[in-house]
C-alpha cells in the first residue's frame, strides 16, 4: 500500500437550501487501500460519495481525486474512477456482453481493446457462462458482478462502491467481499459505504464515521475499537434491554462482571459496531 493520498477532502460543505448535509469534512484516503465510510441513514455518506464521483456539486471546500480537482477537472477525475451505486444501472434489453460493450464504447475504449478487456475481466469475475444471458434473467448477485465489470472496463485507479452488498444473501455477500479483496490486491483503491458494520470490519484498513454531516471518527478498526475500550460486558438492565459497558482491559471487564450479581453476563472483545453505537448513539440504520 502506498503512502500517497489518492483522495483529499478539505473543508467540504454541501448544502441543500438551508440544510447542511456535509459540514466541513476533512479526510484523506491512501492509494491502494480499502476505505470504509460508515454513518447512520442521512448522515452524509452517499452525498460525499456523489461529490467525489462528480455527480453532485458542493458549496465549500476542495476535493481532489487522483490528483484532479473535481470542481475544475471533472472529466479527468471521471476518467480514473469506477462507480457502482445502490441501484444498478444496466440495460435490461441487452445481454451481459452487450452491456459491457456499451460501457466500453462510452468510455472511449479503442475497438481493438474492448473485447480483450471484457473477456479478461469477465473471467476474473467468474461471468464466463453468463455472457450471452439477458440482464433480467440474472440474480441480484450476478447483476452486481456485471456492474463491477462495467465499472472496471476503463481500468480505473479508484473504485467507489455505495452499499455494494445491500439486498444480497449472506453467501453472495461473501463472494462480493472476495471480489473486492481480489480487485484491491490487483492495485485498485476501493472506497465503500456500507450499512453492514461487519462488512467494513472484515474488509477495510481505514474507516471514517460520519454523523449529521460531521466526521466524528477516523482510523483503523482497531484504533476505533480502542477509543471505547478493548473489552465489552453485556448484561440485562432493569428494563430488560441489554446494557453494554466498555473497559480498557479484560481484567477490568472481569472485575466488573464479577460484581454484577444476579444477571447473565457476557464478556467479549469490543467490536466496531460497539464503537459506532457509542460514538453516534444510533444503530447504522439510524435508530436510537
Amino acid at each position: 500500500m502506498s503512502c500517497e493520498n489518492v483522495i483529499e477532502i478539505k473543508g467540504l460543505v454541501k448544502r441543500y437550501g438551508s440544510k447542511t448535509v456535509v459540514n466541513g469534512l476533512t479526510m484523506s484516503v491512501r492509494e491502494g487501500e480499502i476505505f470504509g465510510f460508515l454513518g447512520p441513514n442521512g448522515a452524509g455518506k452517499t452525498t460525499t460519495l456523489r461529490v467525489l464521483t462528480t455527480l453532485t456539486d458542493f458549496s465549500e471546500g476542495t476535493v481532489s481525486v487522483g490528483g484532479h480537482d473535481v470542481a475544475r477537472e471533472p472529466k479527468e477525475a471521471k476518467a480514473i474512477i469506477g462507480l457502482i451505486q445502490q441501484q444498478i444501472s444496466l440495460d435490461k434489453d441487452l445481454t451481459v456482453r452487450e452491456n459491457m460493450m456499451q460501457h466500453a464504447i462510452m468510455h472511449g475504449i479503442p475497438a481493438a481493446e474492448r473485447r480483450e478487456r471484457i473477456e479478461r475481466l469477465s473471467k476474473f469475475i467468474g461471468l464466463g457462462e453468463y455472457m450471452g444471458s439477458m440482464i433480467n434473467s440474472l440474480s441480484g448477485g450476478w447483476k452486481k458482478r456485471v456492474a463491477i465489470v462495467c465499472a472496471l472496463v476503463h481500468e480505473p485507479k479508484i473504485l467507489f462502491l455505495d452499499e455494494p452488498t445491500v439486498g444480497l444473501d449472506i453467501q453472495t455477500r461473501r463472494l462480493i467481499w472476495d471480489l473486492i479483496r481480489k480487485l484491491n490486491r490487483g492495485g485498485t483503491t476501493v472506497f465503500l459505504t456500507s450499512h453492514y458494520i461487519e462488512e467494513v470490519e472484515a474488509l477495510c484498513e481505514t474507516v471514517g464515521i460520519i454523523d449529521k454531516g460531521n466526521l466524528i471518527a477516523f482510523g483503523t478498526p482497531r484504533e476505533l475499537r480502542e477509543r471505547v475500550g478493548s473489552s465489552t460486558v453485556e448484561y440485562p438492565g432493569e428494563d430488560h434491554k441489554t446494557v453494554y459497558r466498555h473497559f480498557s482491559s479484560r481484567e477490568e471487564a472481569n472485575r466488573f462482571a464479577s460484581e454484577t450479581r444476579g444477571a447473565a453476563v457476557t464478556i467479549r472483545d469490543t467490536s466496531l459496531e460497539d464503537c459506532f453505537v457509542a460514538l453516534t448513539g444510533k444503530t447504522v440504520e439510524g435508530g436510537a
